[in-house]
């Protein structure tokens, strides 16, 4: 990867929590977790253009997110910052992934511009290097540069690889957005023993039907959009929140189940069949 190009264009994948617990908080507000990570074939595509300049832009519109708050460009920027880069890029983002949905879209964009960025600048960044960069831009950020599915703790950022079994998941978008902090205000109010230390999950005694979504019932009762979709899964399978929300999925054997059920979809949802991934779709283009 040593020598430099002009143009990268790069996919920036989804990724599903097969199940989360929020097993207590620490002393900052921030919450503790355990959730499993599983990458989809459903992603963003992010192309970027070399600029010698040292300018770096956003070339799309997106709806609600200025240049400012833009994570591909906090992230490339940040990038320049901690490497003293005087090189710049020019950025154009196909959005697809849903916003505020729980599938990691814009942790994932971020993610894929560090990578993108550590190569089309010749950096020569480790990737626990970028990990380390990402994780200050957001939590979800690291798994998607770790690059494997991911048993997680701590805030999601202590990750050891997990080998998740083939899947195909069915998986909708309820037309809400989920506030984050909204959910945890809510979970706190109703779970007070959060400030305590709750029982922890082993990865070894890790079940592969993993059984649920801490803030699934918050989620539900603040947006009943997300309940319905739920409701109307669960006639086919097992159905589970992502996240913090608002997408639900639900895990079936072969595309072929997958692709029968989201024929039934009622004309007023919108989803997707997408397939588990074994690893993330960049997992070779970071060094150790």
């Amino acid at each position: 990867m040593g020598n430099i190009t002009n143009t990268l264009t790069f996919p920036a994948p989804a990724k599903l929590n097969l199940f989360l617990h929020v097993v207590g908080r620490r002393m900052d507000g921030y919450h503790l977790l355990q959730t499993l990570f599983r990458f989809i074939d459903f992603s963003d595509m992010l192309h970027f253009s070399l600029r010698k300049n040292g300018v770096v832009r956003r070339i799309s519109a997106l709806d609600g997110v200025p240049q400012e708050q833009d994570l591909c460009v906090r992230a490339a920027r940040l990038l320049q910052k901690e490497c003293g880069c005087r090189l710049g890029v020019d950025i154009t983002l196909e959005k697809r992934i849903p916003m505020g949905g729980g599938l990691g879209g814009g942790s994932s964009d971020a993610a894929t511009t560090l990578i993108a960025l550590n190569n089309l600048w010749n950096l020569g960044l480790s990737r626990e290097r970028l990990m380390e960069i990402g994780l200050s831009l957001g939590a979800d950020v690291p798994v998607f540069v770790f690059g494997e599915n991911a048993y997680a703790e701590g805030i999601g950022e202590q990750l050891q690889a997990y080998d998740v079994p083939d899947a195909w998941y069915v998986v909708l978008f309820p037309p809400v957005h989920v506030a984050t902090a909204k959910v945890f205000a809510h979970l706190d109010f109703a779970n007070l023993e959060l400030t305590r230390d709750a029982i922890s999950l082993r990865i070894r005694g890790l079940p592969l039907r993993l059984p649920h979504n801490d803030l699934q019932s918050v989620v539900c009762s603040l947006y009943p959009e997300v309940a319905r979709h739920l409701v109307w899964l669960e006639k086919f399978a097992q159905a589970r929140m992502s996240g913090s929300g608002a997408c639900v999925f639900a895990e079936f054997v072969t595309e072929a189940q997958a692709q029968a059920v989201i024929e039934y979809l009622p004309s007023d949802m919108r989803g997707i069949v997408a397939r588990g991934l074994s690893q993330h779709p960049l997992r070779d283009f970071t060094v150790m």
